[in-house]
């Protein structure tokens, strides 16, 4: 049997290492399952999930040019994703969208024309607190009432 990226085989597991198991595969080839495809949830130890000799389904990730066979016992199982039900009620519209602001004549004003409201409301506050700073008020460098 020809091995290929993707197909779905069986295999019996002969070996653990701290970061996989080891399967044979028909044909006399051996592939390595990584300790994070053996299953959905995390896997902390592989001997709470596998058994040396254990039958398993295995889908083949990829081979490597010098024969290396990578599996994953979690892909070969994993159920495909189910959509939601769709809803039978009509879908609100979205609250609070921004719409850009309007001008006097109710229309949209432009990205350009909003940034130099913006300029010119900000010169006008830093002009007011460089006034106010100049003739006394508010706090000086030390954080305490001028008095």
């Amino acid at each position: 049997m020809q091995l290929e990226v993707g197909s779905i085989v069986e295999g019996k597991v002969t070996g653990f290492t701290s970061f996989g198991a080891f399967v044979d595969l028909d044909g006399g080839k051996k592939g390595m399952v990584h300790i994070s495809e053996v299953a959905t949830e995390f896997v902390k130890d592989i001997k709470d999930h596998l058994k040396v000799g254990q039958q398993v389904k295995v889908k083949i990730l990829s081979i490597a040019d010098d024969g290396k066979i990578s599996l994953s016992i979690r892909k070969a199982v994993e159920q495909p994703k189910t959509q939601r039900p769709k809803s039978t009620q009509p879908r609100r519209p979205a609250a609070n969208v921004w719409q850009g602001n309007k001008s006097t004549d109710n229309q949209p004003q432009s990205f350009e024309s909003m940034m130099a409201k913006f300029k010119q409301v900000s010169d006008e506050k830093m002009s007011d607190l460089k006034r106010d700073s100049k003739h006394g008020g508010g706090y000086n460098r030390r954080g305490t009432n001028k008095l």
